[in-house]
């Protein structure tokens, strides 16, 4: 393993502090006008999923810790669980519901997701970036409603609630962006 020091720390670099497999969500370079220049970071511990804020200084040193994206179809959920399926080895894996968390509302069968691992262990599920679904519930639209209106709310078959243009109707396939769960286009 490499030692890095803390103009190494970027988001998404994988790091042991304190003897803990943790993942950077933040890092702020602060030189500060008087003193020593140290790092802001905000870190997840990916055993226990809790987040942390801590500063360190210039003379902190830390050991990488393995990083790994492996992609994986969704095959379905039964409660609790979330099948993945691996398309080159055909292995399959189970996830919790509490990993998953409010990702799972952007699942849709047979879709491509990418599974993030830290020295071996899984720490996070990301639903694909774009996702096409369709409309299974809203208001029905009215004659001159246009893309420049309003918006109003929607359901889509995965479940979730998405801000749609008022001229859209149930049975409508749009695209929506999973991470911020805004509607892109009609597809």
């Amino acid at each position: 393993m490499a030692t890095l020091g803390i103009t190494d720390l970027k988001v998404g670099l994988g790091v042991n502090i304190k003897g803990k497999d943790c993942v950077i969500l933040e890092a702020q370079h602060v030189k500060p006008g008087k003193g020593n220049t140290y790092v802001r970071t905000k870190y997840r511990d990916i055993r226990t999923g809790r987040v942390n804020e801590e500063n360190f200084q210039q003379s902190a040193k830390f050991e990488s810790v393995n990083m790994q994206t492996r992609e994986m179809q969704y095959l379905y959920n039964d409660g609790d669980l979330y099948y993945f399926m691996d398309n080159d080895t055909y292995e399959q894996i189970e996830v919790g519901a509490d990993m998953i968390g409010d990702s799972a509302k952007w699942f849709k069968e047979n879709d491509v997701c990418l599974l993030n691992y830290a020295n071996g262990v899984l720490y996070a599920v990301q639903p694909p970036m774009f996702i096409e679904v369709e409309i299974t519930e809203t208001d029905p639209g009215f004659k001159g409603d246009t893309v420049q209106g309003g918006t109003k709310p929607a359901t889509v078959e995965t479940g979730a609630v998405v801000q749609i243009p008022m001229y859209l109707n149930v049975g409508d396939t749009i695209k929506v962006d999973t991470r911020d769960g805004k509607f892109v286009s009609r597809v």
